[in-house]
């Protein structure tokens, strides 16, 4: 790796621990090159603006949650929905910016507005399709409105969650952010699951728990 791919590396690993700290619209790009060491010059050079910084890692987060995106599309049974629940909100908690601070996001960057809207209706469509793959499946009892409702809870979970955290009082139990957000969602199905699918639930859940 060349040194000019090493320093751009090194600005956006900074800035996204910053935006993830305090939110893009509080670090200035004068912030992030002391972060990295460089001087504000040397990050112009490589970053015209932070609002290309920023759509830079929106581009970085947009690929690798469409990795989770791509896995649940084929979900075919609870375990499968945990596995991409729990890797959607790592992925998510890793720039956790991006949808807790979406108004920042968009404000600054109004070229990623389209962007984000449409990755948040893969999100939707894909949350549908394993809802109503489970259904198939007989794991799930729903109906096709209760499947709706079910991926827009799921979705509302996923987009909101880090957002709604603010406002929640600190739990004791010994899990982080992402998988407290995952068990939540994961939750949702309570209502819905039927048969041995059932007890496999709950096993689940309760491994958040301990």
């Amino acid at each position: 790796m060349g040194a000019s791919s090493s320093t751009r590396d090194r600005i956006l690993e900074a800035s996204l621990g910053l935006f993830n700290a305090d939110g893009p619209a509080s670090v200035s790009t004068h912030r992030i090159a002391a972060e990295v060491g460089i001087s504000p010059g040397n990050l112009h050079y490589h970053f015209r603006s932070k609002p290309l910084i920023v759509e830079r890692l929106f581009i970085r987060f947009e690929t690798q949650l469409q990795s989770s995106v791509d896995a649940s599309m084929s979900v075919m049974a609870i375990d499968d929905l945990w596995l991409t629940l729990h890797l959607t909100f790592e992925t998510v908690d890793a720039y956790r910016f991006v949808f807790r601070d979406i108004d920042q996001v968009m404000r600054g960057c109004p070229g990623l507005e389209e962007r984000v809207k449409a990755l948040t209706a893969r999100c939707l469509a894909a949350s549908k399709a394993s809802c109503a793959s489970l259904a198939t499946a007989g794991v799930l009892s729903a109906s096709e409105s209760a499947v709706e409702m079910l991926a827009v809870q799921f979705v509302f979970g996923i987009t909101c969650w880090y957002s709604f955290n603010r406002l929640m009082p600190r739990p004791s139990a010994h899990y982080g952010e992402a998988a407290r957000g995952a068990y939540y969602c994961l939750s949702l199905l309570e209502p819905h699951v039927v048969g041995e699918a059932r007890d496999y639930l709950n096993y689940l859940r309760a491994k958040y728990l301990r």
